[in-house]
């Protein structure tokens, strides 16, 4: 298990590298829900997204020879986004798989970025190519099962943790369950009182697949959120996640769209998906936990266009 220290240590070596982004009350989004919600804007993170911290954590934790040998990551998007970019920031090379159906401003970044872009059919093709390519010498940057990037992706509670007011519920999207497994080692340690929640989207659901089961399973795959379709948990990330977090709710991928409409008009923030399915989750959070709810949201990243957006809001008949 990731412990207190581990995310200190992570936060002291990407100090310099990554921004302390802003933990701030939000007026608009209080109104919407009802209770009070504080929102940590992880979108204005360098890459967009919160996965700068653990890609930077991981690339400063290797060796010289597995520098020298390249890395690799498999991404829905912004995993492989920040490894780009972080890599080219430390004069690493990077390799990036990715399935066509990432979206195409983040195929565009990381070949912007100078990494190698892999195309497969499908996240299941993705993550078989990566393991190929790791066994043919490249560094693997896993973008969950790595508790450096765990460590990374914890930092996040810790300035939350430092910097919200009073909380009683913090909620965190899923993918694959490094961000949560940070958050909620982190939050135990500094917050202990706080509960912690997940939220998937349907047809990505790898993580409460794995808490009905027991253990990770292989999940089929059709959220159109492809940044939380990861095709299973890993074992590191649902041990954290079955011990510290309360629950993973899972929402509709037409409620994520919407959240992502309502994100811009009552936080003035541009969200993407995969950070939009975490109002409809508040929204049940507030309702069982009831008077005295004060709600923390991870608001995870920000890579999308607004023509992706405006595609799925029409499809999703919101518009």
């Amino acid at each position: 298990m990731i412990g207190l220290a581990d995310i200190e240590t992570a936060g002291r070596h990407i100090t310099g590298h990554v921004v302390r982004t802003p933990t701030v009350p939000s007026p608009g989004l209080t109104g919407l829900l009802g209770v009070p919600v504080t929102a940590k804007l992880e979108l204005l993170q360098r890459t967009g997204s919160f996965k700068a911290r653990g890609a930077t954590a991981k690339l400063l934790s290797l060796s010289a020879a597995e520098r020298a040998a390249g890395v690799v990551a498999v991404s829905g998007g912004n995993h492989g986004i920040a490894l780009a970019v972080m890599a080219a920031a430390l004069d690493v090379k990077a390799t990036v798989v990715m399935p066509r159906t990432a979206p195409a401003r983040s195929l565009a970044l990381a070949e912007e970025a100078g990494a190698s872009v892999r195309l497969t059919d499908g996240m299941d093709s993705a993550f078989e190519l990566v393991t190929r390519l790791r066994d043919e010498g490249l560094t693997l940057v896993h973008p969950f099962d790595d508790p450096a990037v765990i460590a990374g992706q914890g930092t996040v509670g810790l300035e939350l943790a430092e910097d919200a007011g009073e909380l009683t519920d913090v909620v965190v999207s899923v993918g694959g369950g490094g961000l949560i497994a940070g958050i909620a080692a982190a939050l135990r340690a500094r917050r202990p009182g706080v509960r912690v929640w997940g939220v998937e989207t349907e047809g990505a659901e790898a993580m409460s697949g794995a808490l009905r089961a027991g253990g990770p399973v292989r999940v089929p795959l059709s959220s159109v959120v492809t940044t939380l379709s990861a095709p299973s948990v890993s074992r590191l990330t649902y041990d954290h996640v079955s011990a510290l977090v309360e629950e993973v709710l899972v929402v509709p991928d037409r409620e994520a769209v919407r959240g992502c409409l309502d994100l811009a008009d009552h936080a003035k923030v541009w969200a993407e998906p995969a950070a939009g399915c975490l109002l409809p989750a508040a929204r049940q959070v507030a309702e069982r936990v009831g008077d005295g709810a004060r709600i923390g949201l991870v608001v995870c990243g920000g890579n999308t266009t607004p023509s992706e957006i405006m595609g799925w809001a029409d499809r999703f008949g919101l518009l």
